[in-house]
Order: C-alpha cells, then sequence, then structure tokens
C-alpha cells in the first residue's frame, strides 16, 4: 500500500538543540529509499507503507544508539484506495486552486 505520512520524531531530554537528531533520521529515510521533504515541525514522507513503518523504526532505533533514552513520535498518514497520490500532487492541486 501507498502513503503520504508526515513524520515528526521528538527525543526528549536531550536538550534544546535537536538537529543532529533530525539529520540522523533524515539520513534514515533517505537511506530507506523514500521520497522525503524536510520541513520546519517534521518530515513529510512518501513510498510504501512497510518501508516508511521499517524507516521510522530505525530512527527510532538510531536515535536511541544516539543516547536519546526517551523518543516520541508524531504521524499524520493518508492513504487512498482510487488512485495512487504523491507528495507533489497534493501540493500542485491546492496551488491549482489558488491560481
Amino acid at each position: 500500500m501507498h502513503v503520504v505520512a508526515e513524520v515528526s520524531v521528538i527525543p526528549i531530554g536531550v536538550g534544546v538543540h535537536l538537529s543532529e537528531y533530525v539529520a540522523e533520521c533524515q539520513r534514515v529515510l533517505q537511506a530507506a529509499g523514500l521520497k522525503i521533504e524536510l520541513h520546519a515541525n517534521g518530515t513529510n514522507v512518501e513510498g510504501d507503507w512497510d518501508a516508511v513503518m521499517g524507516a521510522v523504526r530505525r530512527c527510532h532505533e538510531r536515535l536511541h544508539e544516539m543516547g536519546a533514552v526517551r523518543l516520541v513520535t508524531n504521524m499524520k498518514i493518508a492513504t487512498r484506495t482510487d488512485r495512487e497520490q504523491g507528495l507533489d500532487d497534493v501540493v500542485q492541486r491546492v496551488r491549482q486552486r489558488m491560481s
């Protein structure tokens, strides 16, 4: 099943500077071959359901290895059965309606 998801993995108790953890999670998502778009409050991810969920799990494993004892992940997941829709499709359709 194809999925478009917004993912935010938040390390707790590591201080206020989180960029090293965000960068590591981005590397994990890229290595999984997923389409990703980083934004200010998380990452949009597109790919096969199992690949996305597996990559989020690997983000958790990797950040724990880096010393983050506690992680909280927020996800929004979108799927469709009528057609495959990607990140670009969603944004493009809204922009068309705005013009």
